[in-house]
């Protein structure tokens, strides 16, 4: 089973490498069977981590080229945060914090209106369970539930955008105000990633009569 696993890893590296092939081509690189090859190539397919195309030839019979999906693309590593750290850096310095302000808060006005419908009319606890889902959805790692008090507490396990949040502690304060205004609630941050915590804690609450809508 860890060879075979060892096998198709060595198959995606392969194509992310040398682009798309056939059967043979991989067979003959791998010193494997044709045979072989295409039970590996079924489990990705199946997998969706890669797709193939029918590639008409000037002699004999047409032959399935194999090519990586996107979703494999994401299998390898990848340094996003490097350059969005050097960029925020970048603009820090020519334009101050308040321009890093700014850049934020116009993300969270974003977030907020692109999920405010998910909200709509919705009791306490409705929104909470929609939050988690979008979270959850964003690569978060969420799950939620309601304390003996009748608060909800949320908890994050995965933080996206960490190395991002560490620098710039604007990407927290915002991500709580997105909280606050989605759920219409007052929410508190205890535990946080970016500050050395094993996860992302939130206690939610209903809030203070005569404050809601603040």
């Amino acid at each position: 089973m860890e060879q075979d696993t060892s096998t198709r890893r060595t198959i995606l590296t392969m194509l992310k490498t040398s682009g798309p092939l056939h059967v043979s081509e991989m067979a003959k690189r791998l010193g494997v069977t044709e045979m072989a090859v295409r039970r590996h190539l079924q489990t990705l397919e199946r997998d969706a981590l890669i797709e193939s195309t029918l590639v008409r030839q000037p002699m004999g019979r047409p032959l399935h080229v194999y090519r990586l999906t996107e979703r494999a693309d994401d299998l390898f590593p990848k340094n996003y945060h490097v350059l969005a750290l050097d960029l925020l850096l970048e603009l820090s310095d020519d334009e101050g914090e308040e321009r890093i302000d700014r850049l934020f808060e116009k993300r969270r006005d974003k977030l907020a209106s692109k999920y405010a419908a998910a909200m709509k009319a919705k009791p306490l606890e409705e929104k909470v369970a929609a939050l988690a889902e979008i979270q959850n959805a964003n690569g978060y790692m969420v799950e939620w539930q309601r304390g003996e008090a009748g608060e909800y507490v949320l908890e994050e396990y995965n933080c996206p955008i960490s190395q991002v949040a560490r620098q710039f502690n604007q990407a927290c304060r915002c991500e709580r105000e997105l909280f606050e205004r989605l759920l219409e609630a007052e929410v508190e941050q205890k535990e946080c990633m970016a500050k050395g915590g094993g996860k992302c804690v939130y206690v939610i609450q209903q809030p203070v009569e005569g404050e809601e809508g603040k």
